[in-house]
This record gives structure tokens, sequence and C-alpha cells, in this order.
């Protein structure tokens, strides 16, 4: 299956997971270092609206910026690669593995419109709660709490809020989503009985 390229100025629901669905992560260093590495290779070309690092797999959420903003001569697609690889690397020399970490291509999703955009985002960030790995209002690994802050971030914060009206907003129909995965599992709980 041939993917579709990256397009500047577009956004993307970009995620992929662990070979065989193994870990990406397994401790706080991990999650770290790819967050450097997503710094240094992802925020020169894209405006990073929202991510979450799950142990198993991740979810990016950006915007590819302007062709007038790109470095000249760049491969939009190169910086991921070059993610992925150091992160890679990385990883198998610390725990003492050789072969494929991730998945073999990471799944890309152009987003269309806004409101695709906002659920997006509050999908992202409500992942642990849907895979039942801890509650998002405090989880470490996603943007949340960053967005919601007022220390400097890589992230694009003023318009993520800027899309939900404000920080009010933004955190009302985060909670909303809560309570619809709590709804579902309590459903399926009621199902089996």
């Amino acid at each position: 299956m041939k993917l579709e390229p990256l397009e500047p100025s577009f956004y993307y629901h970009y995620y992929n997971r662990g070979n065989n669905k193994e870990n990406l992560f397994i401790e706080a260093a991990n999650y770290m270092h790819f967050l450097q590495l997503l710094k240094k290779y992802i925020v020169p070309i894209a405006e990073i609206y929202s991510y979450c690092l799950l142990p198993n797999h991740f979810h990016l959420v950006f915007k590819i910026k302007g062709v007038d903003e790109l470095p000249t001569n760049i491969k939009i697609h190169q910086p991921f690669s070059n993610l992925f690889n150091a992160y890679s690397k990385a990883f198998n020399k610390k725990y003492h593995r050789t072969g494929s970490l991730f998945q073999k291509h990471p799944k890309r999703i152009k987003i269309s419109n806004e409101t695709y955009l906002k659920q997006l985002i509050i999908y992202v960030h409500t992942n642990p709660n849907h895979h039942a790995i801890g509650d998002y209002l405090t989880y470490k690994y996603s943007s949340y709490q960053a967005i919601l802050s007022e220390r400097n971030t890589s992230l694009n914060r003023e318009e993520v809020l800027t899309l939900f009206d404000d920080k009010e907003n933004f955190r009302s129909v985060h909670n909303s989503k809560k309570i619809n995965i709590e709804l579902k599992e309590a459903l399926l709980l009621d199902d089996e009985i």
C-alpha cells in the first residue's frame, strides 16, 4: 500500500505502534527521549497540536508548516524517518535488542475539517482512559497538561485553545468524552452479566 505523501499546510493524525504490538516505551526515560527527538526533528517542520505516548503506541496531531516556512530542499518525510531511526537505535542499544521496533508503516490521516481536528485532539488526550492505562487528567505523557499550563512549550497551545474557544471549554469537552468512555465501559460490563 502506497502512503499518501505529507503535504505543506495540512493537518494530520499520525500514529504507529510497536512491531508485534511490543512496547515502545518501558520506563520514563524512553518517553522523555522520544519527546526530545520529536522536538529536534518534527518541530522545525510542523506545529504540534496534541500527542499521547502509550506503552505500545503513540498518537500525534500536527500541521505541516507552509512551504515558505519549511527549510529549503527538505523532503517532509525525512524528519519522521530520522526521529524513528534515532529512537529505535537508542532503544535497541539500551535494551540489547535487534530488529524493527515500529510497525513498518506509520498510519496517517489527513484532517479535512476543524470539527474532525477538535475531535481528534480530544481522542488523543483521552486515549489513556480508552485503554485503561490511566486518567488523562494526570497522565504524564500526553499534551493535555501542557496545553493548560503556563509553562513554555513547543506545542501550538494558543491555536489549540482558540479551537476550543478557551481553557474552560477545552476542559469541559474533554470531561464529556471521559464520561462517555466511562458510560460505554459500564454498559459493556452490564452486557457481560
